[in-house]
């Protein structure tokens, strides 16, 4: 029997509260288109960092396989930390004869574990949402996103079906979202939950026969868009349980103070100082337990930046510039992929900078970094320059170079699935469905 529902179709809870449904095949015609103080562990956080235009190979990957790495020109800025980073290389993308779209087969596979065949959103979803889901139910936020180069749509965190996760555009902006409005200091010595914050709980928890009924009616391209949109509803559910609770002190918790307003623009100058400024936000977001979860996106994977002066852009170089026989490589394209390692020693440096007990914020988290290409004049998206930064709460070990023989690049999605508590054996579909692990990094 058909089971027909109007667009306006809700279900109404509690107190003349209702909650609205997403849009779904039926509503369509026939042609439709350890803290101290409570004895819990410390928790353990996963992030990942996104760079586009890879690197030049020769001046980035170690030579050998191993602890100790060499640290080649591109990237030496880690240095200081060498021994909390993992390179990872030689790991491919077999497309299985789907196109290699540029500047976004390579970021999609590795995230997804899946080849992309439509120039827009994720294949499938990406294994961050699949770790939050795990871990991120706790906080205050599942997971942030942020864009570097104020771009919302600069993002490869997403559950699939062509939807991504929007990033914060602004540090201005994110701090609005953390320190703003509900926060709840979890050093205060008062705690009032907000009477708005009840209700909602209520209403959610009100409509759950409706939710069961209306899911039973409807045909399986609605229950799966059902799946995904109750999905998104138990995680706001969860945020509400946490905001309901007071909070356990952190003693590593400063709400900082809130940052200038900065234009967007692609010049790298003033990106690098809007990462800067979204780093030590996000990273007290995690002392202070507002997430477990972030993605944090530098440029885009057709970098469009530029530098003052000028409106050559990142991309245009690494095509346009003549490779300089003498150096080996472009030097004006290089240039930018400098003060993004830069960037991400900032970062990394930032997470270690808090203390946590006898370890740091960074010693309790895992961070993931890759680019989309290997060398962007080519888009070659084999052996894409990727590496690991902490611990995992001493689930990782840390210091060594991987050489993965040409095996998947799926097989580093596993392993940070399964380093994060996923109950998974096997990702990835086709050429890229690997049950093989980074041995190498799991402590």
């Amino acid at each position: 029997m058909a089971f027909d529902i109007s667009r306006r179709r809700a279900l109404k809870g509690a107190m003349g509260l209702t909650v609205g449904l997403p849009l779904l095949d039926a509503m369509l015609d026939v042609n439709g288109t350890a803290f101290a103080a409570t004895g819990t562990t410390v928790p353990v956080r996963f992030g990942t960092w996104f760079w586009g235009l890879g690197v030049n190979p020769s001046r980035w990957f170690p030579d050998k396989a191993g602890a100790n790495y060499e640290l080649k020109p591109e990237l030496a800025p880690i240095k200081a930390l060498q021994g909390k980073i993992n390179i990872l290389g030689n790991f491919n993308v077999p497309l299985d004869g789907a196109p290699n779209l540029p500047h976004i087969s390579g970021g999609a596979a590795v995230r997804t574990g899946r080849a992309l065949t439509a120039d827009r959103g994720l294949p499938g979803e990406s294994f961050d949402v699949t770790i939050g889901d795990q871990i991120g139910a706790r906080s205050r936020f599942r997971s942030l996103e942020a864009s570097a180069i104020g771009d919302a749509r600069n993002s490869l965190s997403g559950r699939g079906g062509g939807n991504l996760n929007p990033s914060e555009t602004s540090a201005s902006g994110l701090y609005a979202r953390l320190f703003g409005l509900g926060f709840k200091d979890p050093n205060s010595g008062t705690f009032t939950p907000d009477p708005l914050t009840v209700a909602r709980r209520s209403v959610l928890s009100d409509v759950g026969e409706q939710r069961a009924a209306l899911q039973a009616a409807v045909g399986a391209a609605d229950k799966q868009k059902l799946d995904q949109y109750y999905t998104s509803l138990r995680q706001l559910e969860n945020q509400l349980e946490v905001e309901l609770r007071k909070p356990d002190p952190l003693k590593a918790c400063v709400v900082p103070r809130k940052p200038g307003e900065l234009p967007i623009t692609s010049e790298i100058e003033t990106v690098m100082l809007n990462h800067q400024l979204m780093t030590d936000l996000m990273v007290m977001a995690l002392a202070c337990d507002q997430t477990r979860v972030f993605n944090m996106m530098f440029n885009n994977g057709a970098s469009n930046l530029t530098r003052i002066g000028s409106t050559i852009t990142h991309h245009q170089l690494t095509h346009e510039e003549v490779l300089d026989n003498r150096l080996g490589y472009q030097p004006e394209a290089t240039y930018f992929l400098t003060r993004i390692m830069e960037a991400w020693t900032y970062f990394v440096t930032a997470l270690n900078g808090v203390k946590e007990g006898d370890r740091t914020l960074l010693d309790n988290t895992l961070v993931f970094a890759h680019s989309e290409t290997e060398f962007a004049k080519f888009h070659t998206i084999d052996n894409l320059p990727m590496m690991t930064a902490g611990g995992a709460g001493g689930k990782v070990k840390t210091g060594v170079y991987v050489d993965g023989g040409g095996s998947p690049i799926s097989r580093v999605g596993l392993t940070l699935q399964q380093v994060m508590g996923v109950s998974v054996d096997k990702w990835g579909t086709g050429s890229m469905g690997t049950s093989k692990t980074v041995s190498e990094i799991v402590a």
